[in-house]
């Protein structure tokens, strides 16, 4: 598999909202999760440090995606879609009982802070998550990563994302909440 695309600005990625699944073919998908509970199924794709969520529940399916500017993705089903730009929330109800919130923003760090941000994710990571790193194309000893954290309760799946670029020295954090209540 090709490694990913890091060297994008940060405020030229941007966050997507469908009420609709995307094709896994649009992605290089590098680590995937499915979690199950039983008002809800949801599929967790890293795509380098870019992330799709699908959250299905009876017909209604909710995907969230950061991408950069060149990954190509369908205008149907489109909610909404922003920059990152400073921090920005976001919610909405659907039909159906299903509603989401979502919290971003990008932290700009210094060195010793992404290495220990780095080592402190990664071993979270271990227990619980999807942590994936990029070793090869690490820039001054800093590695690009993506951790996505997440806890399915019965009727909610919170969604925690962590996704580091070395090159700007910063963190796209995202905080996300769907509900099927």
């Amino acid at each position: 598999m090709e490694s990913p695309q890091i060297n994008v600005a940060i405020d030229e990625l941007s966050f997507s909202l469908f009420q609709r699944p995307l094709h896994p073919e649009l992605f290089n998908i590098y680590s995937s999760r499915k979690l199950k509970t039983e008002k809800y199924e949801a599929l967790i794709w890293v795509t380098g440090c870019t992330h799709v969520i699908s959250v299905f529940s009876g017909d209604v399916c909710l995907s969230e995606v950061i991408s950069s500017p060149s990954q190509p993705l369908p205008e149907r089903g489109l909610i909404e879609r922003f920059q990152f730009k400073g921090p920005r929330s976001h919610k909405c109800t659907l039909s159906k009982g299903v509603s989401y919130m979502t919290d971003f923003q990008v932290e700009r760090l210094s060195a010793n802070l992404y290495r220990q941000s780095f080592t402190d994710l990664e071993q979270f990571g271990r227990d619980r998550g999807v942590f994936v790193r990029y070793p090869e194309l690490e820039m001054d000893g800093l590695q690009p990563f993506c951790y996505v954290d997440f806890e399915a309760r019965k009727t909610e799946l919170h969604v925690h994302t962590f996704a580091a670029y070395p090159d700007q020295i910063a963190m796209i954090k995202t905080q996300s909440l769907f509900d099927f209540h």
